[in-house]
């Protein structure tokens, strides 16, 4: 019997807007709130967007961080993840997309989204970017 040739599984691709879009969605996906995604490709070499998140607590952020780190298995691996055991604010490198993960708390004290406020936003569906932190009753 002749040996078959089978082909190898090719991998599918994103653009570098898609996968900060799938980011923001899987981030979203795990009660995420302050999502944003900026076009940085004009104002830095570092990577095209940045892809900044906020969440309620660290085991929540390492939720979210392994949600995303699931949700983009298929189109590739992270490049390279920092902070993740401890959750406070993880940095997650796909090479033309960079998310970073905060606690609430953190986030303010960086203030990532004044930093890079001279790069444009990238739209995100409505309710990803209507959500916000829920009050503590």
């Amino acid at each position: 019997m002749p040996a078959t040739k089978t082909k190898a599984a090719e991998k599918q691709t994103l653009t570098a807007t898609e996968r900060a879009l799938k980011c923001a969605e899987l981030a979203y996906d795990k009660k995420a709130f302050d999502i944003r995604a900026l076009d940085i490709s004009r104002v830095s070499s570092i990577a095209d967007y940045l892809v900044i998140i906020s969440g309620n607590s660290d085991k929540q952020n390492q939720a979210i961080a392994d949600g995303i780190r699931s949700g983009l298995k298929k189109y590739g691996k992270v490049h390279d993840i920092e902070g993740e055991s401890e959750g406070k604010w993880i940095v997650m490198d796909y090479g033309d997309v960079i998310v970073h993960i905060f606690s609430d708390q953190l986030r303010h004290y960086y203030k990532l989204d004044e930093l890079w406020q001279m790069a444009p936003q990238l739209e995100l569906p409505e309710a990803i970017s209507r959500a916000r932190k829920q009050d503590d009753f």
